[in-house]
């Protein structure tokens, strides 16, 4: 690993990763899990919106 210079091939990233110590890899931040989506409903509010649009189109 040349730590003064910029790999030049995949190969160089490669093996330039594989030489982070494992104790470096390791330290991810967890990361929260996103809330379940709620249900999508129809109200009459929604509804209205939409009430009579067929005729127009």
């Amino acid at each position: 690993m040349n730590t003064l210079t910029e790999p030049e091939t995949l190969a160089e990233l490669i093996s330039d990763c594989a030489s982070i110590p494992a104790d470096l890899r390791e330290q991810r931040p967890s990361t929260p899990t996103p809330p379940a989506p709620r249900p999508w409903t129809v109200d009459e509010t929604c509804h209205s919106q939409v009430e009579g649009l067929g005729e127009y189109v």
